[in-house]
């Protein structure tokens, strides 16, 4: 049998009943505490207690449904398994529909308590890990756009984004679509002294040529065919506040040219118009390709290139940082889950394994666009995880012990999380010798202060 090492608390009042399912529950690799009395389990247990009750519904003093009432009060989804004798089954299909997690009818094979413990203790670890990423993304609830993960490549960009946000340079981003530039451009507008002001995003790709400058400078009434009354360009409705202009290769050549113009005076001209409107305004460019190489073949103003790379900030794509895929899907499945007003099954350790393996070619967008599928369709949804599985690159990070680790370093700080970096409770629930935990946590980095 595999190991679990989760908490049981067994409560019966007759001893050999005690002695011979606590011998079962060891053997199968449980941490077992046994009481002749349900009294006693109550003082146990708590909101953060990892562990399964099981006891007997016909006890001397307090009984098992009284138990699971008092349980309940302490923590309503703590996994309670009734013990109960032929009379009994009315009573404890009863206690299920009020919040038992199953009962086992007497006399029972070791096997089936076996059985019903080890999916019990995987409903309570999926409880505290769920309940753990909600805390921690929580924590990161800072005003403004959050930056979510805990890889050093986030980390490192978050404390850039602290570290700059509130100055008056302008900002490059580059990363992959999807990768969350815009939320890194919001996160620099709301973490500086120009967020009671106009956060305007332009994305360059998206704007017909020949509307490009109007779009970004504004005209004046009768400038060109068509303009009938003065409009208010980007760049002027930004003023004081940050323009994020996104997609900047897209940008025609001669808007380029008035481009840099902008960022050299800080002032503008509408089209139709001979007055200079000075600006007080930051501007946040970014590119999905690589602006110096495309300066190079002529396909992007050299001198723009320069007066832009001033700060840049590179965004890691999703497969560089798979272990923030569990804390993101979490944190979009309760986004998901609040917009379509669903509640959306935990995720278990299969899906997460197809999460962790997969490529994730349109990156953060993508695994937004899943999170939203699996509250919209929930079971239903495992055909498209299949479909990512199958479809995951054969490159070297998605190789099977690239997986492994990703996965095992993953499942690693959940538990450092779940315990408040506590060494000893975090060994046992994930069933490795102290040596075994300390050399992992060697390699991948991992410090248990950092969960305290």
């Amino acid at each position: 049998m595999m190991s679990n090492r989760g908490k049981v608390l067994f409560a019966d009042d007759e001893k050999h009943i005690r002695i011979a399912n606590q011998q079962t529950l060891d053997l199968a690799g449980f941490d077992v505490q046994c009481f002749s009395s349900a009294e006693q389990i109550l003082p146990i247990l708590s909101l953060e207690w990892s562990g399964v009750v099981v006891c007997d519904i016909r006890m001397p003093g307090m009984d098992g449904l009284t138990l699971l009432a008092e349980a309940q009060k302490i923590d309503h989804d703590l996994p309670v398994i009734l013990i109960t004798g032929h009379g009994d089954i009315s009573m404890a299909v009863s206690a299920i529909r009020d919040g038992a997690y199953d009962f086992i009818e007497k006399p029972f094979a070791p096997a089936r308590l076996v059985e019903t413990v080890r999916r019990a203790m995987d409903k309570r670890n999926l409880t505290l890990e769920n309940r753990n990423l909600r805390t921690e993304l929580q924590a990161q609830s800072v005003p403004g756009p959050r930056i979510i993960g805990n890889t050093p490549a986030i980390q490192r960009l978050r404390a850039t984004v602290a570290q700059i946000a509130d100055t008056k340079a302008d900002v490059l981003l580059l990363g992959e679509t999807g990768t969350g530039k815009e939320l890194v451009a919001r996160s620099l507008h709301e973490h500086s002294s120009r967020q009671e002001h106009n956060f305007v995003a332009v994305n360059c790709g998206a704007v017909p040529e020949n509307l490009m400058e109007s779009e970004l400078f504004g005209h004046e009434a009768g400038a060109f065919t068509g303009a009938r009354e003065r409009r208010i360009g980007k760049f002027e409705h930004a003023n004081r506040g940050t323009l994020f202009l996104d997609e900047i290769e897209s940008m025609p050549p001669a808007v380029q040219v008035r481009l840099l113009r902008v960022l050299q005076e800080r002032e503008i001209e509408r089209i139709g118009s001979n007055r200079l409107i000075a600006l007080d305004i930051r501007v946040i460019a970014a590119a999905k390709e690589d602006l110096k190489q495309l300066a190079a073949g002529g396909g992007f103003r050299e001198d723009l290139y320069y007066r832009l790379n001033v700060v840049v900030i590179d965004i890691p794509p999703l497969r560089e940082r798979r272990e923030d895929i569990p804390l993101l899907f979490h944190h979009f499945l309760l986004e998901a889950s609040a917009r379509y007003q669903r509640e959306a099954p935990p995720p278990g350790s299969d899906t997460l394994q197809v999460l962790l393996a997969f490529d994730w070619p349109g990156n953060v967008r993508e695994l937004r666009n899943m999170a939203e599928r699996y509250v919209l369709l929930g079971e239903n949804c495992d055909y498209s995880l299949e479909q990512l599985l199958h479809g995951a690159k054969g490159d070297a990070a998605n190789t099977l012990p690239a997986q492994v680790e990703c996965f095992e370093k993953s499942l690693i700080e959940q538990a450092l999380a779940n315990y408040n970096g506590n060494i000893k409770e975090t060994m046992e629930s994930l069933g490795v010798p102290r040596k075994t935990l300390y050399d992992k946590m060697r390699k991948y980095g991992l410090d248990k202060t950092n969960y305290k």
